[in-house]
């Protein structure tokens, strides 16, 4: 019986046929938006140096600046600082090495690096922000003397320095989730700034030694829930979750809705990196010469849900006993 193959990509398509034990076509469809995704690459490669830049320059100076004034909201932001580098740093890398051209081993290329970045990232600042907030609880027992002025024309400088960096790297559209991390970090670091702001003028005109600490937990706060929301989101791509804004359901619908299908199973939707989204399916399509008819519908409807890789295994009769060993 015969074996049909069909490759959409966009505008073209072939088949062939081989000899088998059973009956099924496989199609295999691209819309193929990698080519805006690369060069959504080198904009973002442009954009992470520059807030690299500036995010080193000012980790020194507020290092420097903490160290002097006692301030320990400057101190944490330093420290989370120095976490930007390293973030902004990888995200960089990443962003320069997923444009690296895909092989036989590696047939989606390096493309969710970008996935490990983001997590990476997310679970540094849950970290950072932890620690920050329990130094904070120890110094609210015994406030320590913090020279409000040096710590304020520092958190003036960053904040300026920041405000720029983030503007750099303010997610354009359907932001990738590394860029969206190194993003988070720097949106982070700009709280720290108005927090430390608020804390030295609060020092400055009431002599409130514990604004200093309130301040770095008032942001730690804030960045947990940021980081939070980044780490669920690498974490579900890299579980290979449904996306959050797609309904398996509705693509199931979609698919039986299509004349010459008559049910469908094993359908699986899942990111592979930012804005590439795949799915594959079994369908029961029993009359063969709908075969081609089917695949085309399928690779149409598919591109409503945004989808750009699409495999389609198309069966004319159940074979859930053969497939029983793809549940084991």
């Amino acid at each position: 019986m015969p074996h049909t193959h069909a490759h959409g990509s966009g505008h073209s398509g072939h088949s062939h046929g081989h000899s088998h034990g059973h009956s099924h076509g496989l199609a295999h469809g691209h819309s193929h938006a990698g080519h805006g995704h690369a060069h959504g690459h080198g904009s973002s490669v442009g954009r992470l140096r520059v807030a690299l830049a500036i995010t080193a320059v000012i980790l020194v100076a507020e290092a420097v600046g903490g160290y002097l004034a006692n301030s320990l909201a400057l101190l944490a932001d330093a420290g989370h600082m120095l976490t930007d580098v390293a973030a902004l740093a990888l995200s960089l890398f990443v962003a320069w090495f997923s444009q690296r051209p895909e092989t036989d081993k590696r047939t989606y290329g390096y493309l969710r690096l970008e996935i490990l970045a983001a997590f990476l990232n997310g679970a540094t600042l849950l970290l950072i922000s932890v620690w920050i907030i329990w130094e904070a609880v120890n110094r609210l027992r015994t406030p320590e003397p913090v020279q409000s002025g040096l710590m304020l024309a520092v958190a003036v400088l960053g904040l300026v320095a920041n405000a720029i960096s983030a503007w750099v790297l303010h997610p354009r559209g359907e932001e990738n989730l590394n860029v969206r991390g190194a993003y988070l970090h720097i949106v982070g670091d700009l709280l720290g700034f108005i927090g430390t702001i608020i804390a030295a003028l609060l020092i400055r005109q009431f002599g409130w030694l514990a604004a200093d600490t309130v301040a770095s937990v008032i942001v730690s706060a804030l960045i947990l829930r940021g980081a939070w929301t980044l780490v669920r989101d690498s974490t579900d791509v890299l579980l290979e979750s449904t996306p959050a804004h797609i309904s398996a359901a509705a693509v199931r619908d979609q698919l039986t809705a299509i004349p010459g299908i008559e049910s469908v199973h094993d359908l699986h939707v899942w990111t592979v990196t930012s804005n590439v989204i795949a799915m594959s399916v079994h369908a029961i399509v029993r009359e063969p010469e709908r075969h081609q008819h089917v695949l085309e519908h399928v690779l149409d409807a598919m591109r409503l849900f945004g989808i750009q890789h699409v495999t389609v295994q198309l069966e004319r009769q159940e074979m859930y006993e053969r497939e029983l060993h793809l549940h084991a």
